[in-house]
């Protein structure tokens, strides 16, 4: 189903927003990590979104994810002060984990194996 042109500007709005409360927060960097909000998809009603986390060079995922969900009333009373003009009510956050980038690594991985395979063959 197609995305609305309220729900893209409002996902653009959260997804903006909740980046600088991350880094207002200190959830920006966990364990050593860089932790990013890389898409927000918000209902066609406007009273849910999903934040997709990506998560980088961080060891333990589910641990880090765990701790941004604990502080998850105190990142939606930020977002509350910030947007409270621009949106009638504050959607109810769900966080996910975005393993896009672990993908995009494995992937890369797979080309080089493949590549430095094929190399001592073409030499012959």
């Amino acid at each position: 189903m197609q995305e609305g042109k309220r729900q893209k500007q409002v996902a653009a709005v959260l997804q903006e927003t909740l980046n600088d409360i991350f880094m207002h927060l200190g959830l920006n960097m966990i364990e050593g990590g860089m932790v990013s909000i890389s898409n927000v998809k918000v209902t066609p009603d406007l009273l849910e979104a999903r934040i997709y986390i990506s998560l980088f060079k961080i060891d333990q995922p589910a641990a880090a994810m765990k701790r941004i969900e604990d502080r998850a009333w105190e990142i939606k009373k930020h977002l509350a002060e910030k947007v409270k003009h621009q949106l009638r009510r504050i959607p109810v956050l769900h966080f996910y984990l975005d393993d896009t980038l672990d993908h995009v690594f494995k992937m890369e991985e797979i080309f080089k194996q493949i590549n430095a395979a094929k190399k001592p063959d073409s030499g012959s």
